[in-house]
């Protein structure tokens, strides 16, 4: 592929990245809740730890080498924790799935080899690249391609649905997210109508500066 090429392409990508998280606020606090909910729940069994490290023989350091590969030290993860990585496992997959269908759509018109050097990143994505090593090391996430793929034809379908304003909007609001079952079936969480969080944000609001709804509001 002519290099200048892919140098664009991933220039794309990191501009389409950068533009995301500068026009959504909440998105970077929400990586890391999700990190920190995983965090919280991680507790050391001492006495666990030591009856395996008394299993070793310190004559032997390859045995604890080979422990360590094997997880021996490595806790059990919670229920909450089990939730915590389902939960940044789904927004990941959002993000990328985002800058993939953005991507793609500016390139493939301009790029000759706009569909090689897509199916090039998401082969190295299955294939781990440092970003899935560090997670993988750190709280034991792997992102998994076809999560991805889902995330990607999600955004795709809502452009095609809804325009870009209508695929956009759906950052305003976590909760206007998809969620991991919405993954599951991208084609109709596209076809579904959804809640318009403008006039929910409106009652919180006005619930803030102690104003109520009209009498007659609140009886509808």
């Amino acid at each position: 592929m002519p290099s200048d090429e892919v140098r664009l392409y991933l220039a794309l990508r990191e501009a389409a990245h950068q533009r995301l998280f500068a026009h959504v606020p909440w998105l970077r606090a929400h990586l890391f809740g999700a990190v920190e909910g995983y965090a919280r729940g991680i507790k050391v069994d001492t006495s666990k730890l030591e009856e395996a490290v008394g299993q070793l023989d310190p004559t032997h350091p390859e045995q604890l080498q080979e422990a360590l590969q094997q997880g021996m030290f490595q806790p059990e993860d919670t229920p909450e924790q089990k939730a915590a990585l389902a939960r940044l496992e789904t927004a990941l997959a959002l993000v990328e799935g985002w800058v993939d269908a953005v991507v793609h759509e500016a390139a493939k018109s301009r790029l000759t080899s706009a569909d090689a050097l897509r199916e090039t990143l998401r082969r190295r994505r299955a294939s781990g690249g440092p970003a899935e090593q560090t997670f993988a090391t750190l709280i034991g996430l792997e992102l998994r391609p076809r999560r991805l793929r889902d995330a990607a034809r999600l955004w795709a379908s809502l452009t095609d649905a809804r325009g870009v304003d209508g695929r956009d909007g759906l950052w305003e609001h976590p909760d206007m997210l998809p969620t991991a079952t919405d993954l599951d079936d991208p084609d109709g969480f596209v076809h579904r109508e959804h809640l318009d969080f403008s006039e929910l944000d409106k009652m919180l609001g006005e619930a803030a500066r102690g104003e109520g709804p009209e009498d007659g509001d609140a009886e509808k």
